[in-house]
């Protein structure tokens, strides 16, 4: 069938059930940023790949809501007139409908795979223009979907307390005593990073990202109740997780919300984190919600010595595979070689596919030549991959996946010989970066207090970058992790606690000319003088052919200098002696002034 047929045969079931407009978001019942292929209805309706994006379809319109990481994309591969195209910040969702739709119209959306934030909001915005909205049970599209693709069935693995640092029990009893101080009986866990950290298993469920898919019901004696495909249990998990963990099919979750509220049980939930479909089951049977930040986030995000050391050990291993790439395609370059962006990321991955403890990579590589790298997020795989062009700038963004640690690294390449204003942005970003690895900075902190660090070199001449500084990352979980977060957006968020991980990576983006990112991930420590800092856990070198040395401070040579006689120091044991070789030109020290 034709993505044509297919919004024709929904227009017909809307119809039949009485549904005026239909919202279809990226997600799943999991609410991840990674979708499994079965999961994929927004690309199954509208044959659109990006990451974020909604769907509105309605009898005359097919309206598609994209940020502007995908406004090309989107238009390309959902194209007019059979869609129209919106700016998801710009021209949001809710009052788009509000507007479209005639007074006494219904909207229908999955209430599994939103969160109950949107569609409490969804109700209030629609509500006020007499539109009612319909929180759906089920998936609309599940019964269109033909040749839809297989669940995942292959049985996740135990991971060893000797990775993770605590046994799942001693994990389990911590978040108890949260919920216990919170006044809940239990908290619902749909988020599967979460529920991978508490049991200690992790799996092949979802592209780039080791879980299992399930849900969870985590009460406040420790005992957990687990949803989840039977089959899907790893040998030996009784043993693993210890006493208090019962398992249940996954389409058990509603019955057990429902005895919750048979009990007038209180509920722990996160409402930018619990389906909707969670929460509206638990109101109706009569649970009382406490509306708090998941308890499981900030135990998750504060890695032990034993995850640190762990994700000291990957990123090593995980620079040497780097530094083979950064070598190999100095080469190529050399020796005229203009590869293109698939070429080039396939080669960093194989880099990566040789070491034997790589289990996946961290995300998609963003592999962008020249004036693609002006766009932050850009994918070679949504249309013909461009080739590398003498004099211009080529941006890498990737990371692996090891029993370890996470790992996400980004360098930007000089091709032959750069532009002036090439170092001269290049610099001002990597000072930013260097800013900000330095910070030292009082308890308490959180991250958008010491955004502007990264930025100020930018800023001084005017300039900017439109996305956050740094993420929280997992060990040997999710590369985007919360609640830790660097970024100029205001609200709620959490301070930066000893045992974070961050990404640090500021960046500059020329329209369609070139783009620059310069990111390290860090973890925050403890200092002597009281204060907290970061310590750099990335090891490969930046570009010397990009620093225009006259911009940096003595402080700032010292530190890149120190940066890279670490990185040789590290790294240059793990390499063939081309690539040694190679390493020590590209981390010799600069000159001070």
């Amino acid at each position: 069938m034709t993505i044509e047929s297919n919004l024709k045969a929904l227009r017909a079931k809307l119809d039949h059930n009485g549904i005026d407009a239909l919202i279809i978001p990226r997600a799943d019942e999991y609410l991840g940023e990674y979708v499994p292929a079965h999961n994929e209805r927004l690309k199954f309706i509208s044959g659109f790949t990006g990451s974020a994006g909604i769907l509105v379809v309605t009898q005359q319109q097919a309206a598609l809501f994209v940020d502007g990481r995908y406004t090309l994309q989107a238009s390309e591969q959902c194209p007019a007139p059979l869609f129209e195209h919106h700016h998801l910040i710009e021209d949001p969702v809710l009052p788009w409908l509000a507007k479209t739709l005639l007074p006494g119209q219904k909207v229908a959306v999955d209430s599994r795979v939103v969160t109950y934030r949107f569609f409490k909001q969804a109700e209030v915005q629609l509500g006020t223009a007499d539109i009612m909205l319909e929180g759906l049970a089920y998936n609309v599209l599940d019964d269109l979907w033909e040749n839809r693709p297989k669940a995942p069935s292959n049985p996740g693995m135990l991971y060893a307390d000797s990775y993770a640092g605590e046994s799942s029990a001693s994990k389990r009893g911590r978040i108890a005593d949260l919920i216990k101080a919170a006044g809940a009986d239990a908290v619902i866990v749909n988020q599967l990073d979460a529920i991978a950290w508490l049991l200690n298993i992790r799996g092949t469920d979802v592209p780039h990202l080791p879980v299992i898919l399930s849900q969870s019901i985590l009460g406040k004696d420790g005992a957990l109740q687990l949803f989840i495909a039977p089959e899907k249990l790893p040998e030996g998990f009784a043993d693993h997780v210890g006493e208090k963990v019962t398992v249940f099919p996954e389409t058990g979750l509603a019955a057990a919300l429902t005895t919750l509220g048979d009990r007038q049980a209180k509920i722990l939930f996160d409402s930018d984190q619990t389906n909707a479909f969670s929460a509206l089951t638990c109101l109706t049977a009569g649970c009382e919600l406490i509306e708090q930040a998941n308890p499981v986030d900030l135990p998750k995000a504060q890695k032990n010595d034993v995850e640190i050391a762990g994700i000291r050990a990957a990123h090593i291993r995980d620079g040497a595979a780097l530094c083979q790439f950064l070598c190999w395609l100095d080469g190529e370059v050399a020796a005229g070689r203009y590869l293109d962006e698939a070429q080039l990321s396939d080669q960093l991955e194989a880099f990566r596919r040789a070491l034997p403890e790589l289990q996946d990579l961290s995300f998609g590589t963003i592999s962008a030549a020249g004036n693609n790298a002006a766009m932050a997020h850009y994918s070679h795989t949504n249309g013909t991959p461009a080739k590398l062009t003498p004099n211009s700038l080529y941006l890498v963004d990737s990371g692996g996946q090891y029993f370890d640690g996470t790992t996400d690294v980004t360098r930007t390449i000089a091709i032959d010989d750069p532009r002036p204003d090439h170092k001269t942005m290049f610099t001002r970003v990597l000072k930013g970066h260097i800013a900000l690895a330095c910070a030292n900075f009082p308890n308490g902190i959180q991250g958008q207090q010491i955004d502007a660090l990264a930025r100020q070199f930018l800023w001084e001449i005017g300039k900017d970058f439109d996305h956050g500084t740094g993420h929280g990352v997992g060990c040997y979980l999710s590369v985007h992790e919360g609640p830790q977060r660097i970024g100029k957006a205001a609200g709620p968020t959490a301070p930066l606690l000893p045992g974070m991980v961050l990404s640090n990576e500021p960046g500059y983006y020329e329209p369609e000319d070139y783009g620059i990112r310069c990111e390290n991930l860090m973890t925050v420590i403890s200092e002597s003088n009281g204060m907290l800092g970061f310590e750099t856990l990335t090891f490969a070198p930046f570009d010397r052919r990009l620093i225009e040395t006259e911009l940096l401070t003595s402080q700032e040579l010292n530190w890149l200098n120190d940066y890279h006689a670490e990185v040789f120091d590290k790294i240059g044991p793990l390499l063939d002696q081309p690539t040694h070789t190679w390493l020590s030109a590209a981390t010799a020290p600069i000159g001070t002034h």
